[in-house]
């Protein structure tokens, strides 16, 4: 196991800034015609903020194209998923181009290209012990989790994904992970769990119940 410390951290993250910064310049047309096209069909804010926890659970605010609408209910509730997520928002979602704003949070050094994706802060104590290790390596624009079924894994899968990279990392898988990332993208798989439009909410680890006990057996006399 190589661990994302000292030299390979350093390492990982200069390769990661490098990417980044050709990303963004080499992308810029194409993500202002996303931001065109977002302004034109939902108006404004273009960027959907929120923070997020990183690596060792320190936040950071991730930044995103906006996919969805902030329609509310009666009672001033956000509607379903499904209801708020727009055409655009979609194809968006589709082909991967509502994450390209995230080039700048790997710029930052909030983020890696590769690693377990940053999920909500509210999932933090919801985490196993094993399954928080997830959060021992900077967190990713894609994982080993996303090119192995994306949302349309189970939570439980997904975060055994995610600790299996943390204990396998190397410069070879990221490198392996970003080139089945674009054939993924081409192939639009995993974009949403079965019966959601993205992704259900992690509730926690359901406790294991222990089996009922044996009747106890009875004694003649």
């Amino acid at each position: 196991m190589q661990r994302q410390m000292g030299a390979g951290l350093f390492l990982k993250q200069c390769i990661d800034r490098l990417a980044a910064t050709a990303g963004l310049v080499c992308l810029a047309p194409v993500m202002a015609a996303t931001a065109l096209a977002i302004r034109a069909t939902m108006g404004g804010p273009v960027l959907f903020r929120q923070v997020r926890p990183g690596r060792g659970g320190r936040t950071f605010q991730l930044v995103k194209f906006r996919t969805m609408l902030d329609a509310k209910d009666a009672d001033g509730n956000p509607l379903p998923d499904e209801q708020r997520l727009t055409r655009v928002g979609r194809f968006l979602r589709a082909t991967s181009l509502d994450e390209l704003p995230q080039l700048w949070n790997v710029l930052r050094g909030d983020m890696s290209l590769v690693g377990p994706r940053p999920l909500l802060v509210e999932y933090l104590p919801r985490y196993s012990a094993e399954q928080a290790r997830r959060h021992d390596v900077l967190p990713g624009i894609t994982g080993w989790a996303q090119v192995n079924g994306r949302n349309a894994l189970g939570w439980e899968e997904r975060f055994r994904l995610d600790v299996w990279y943390v204990d396998n990392w190397s410069l070879a898988l990221d490198a392996k992970i970003l080139a089945m990332t674009l054939l993924r993208v081409v192939q639009r798989q995993g974009i949403s769990h079965a019966g959601d439009a993205t992704m259900f909410k992690f509730l926690g680890n359901e406790p294991r119940t222990a089996p009922p006990p044996r009747p106890a057996t009875s004694r003649r006399a």
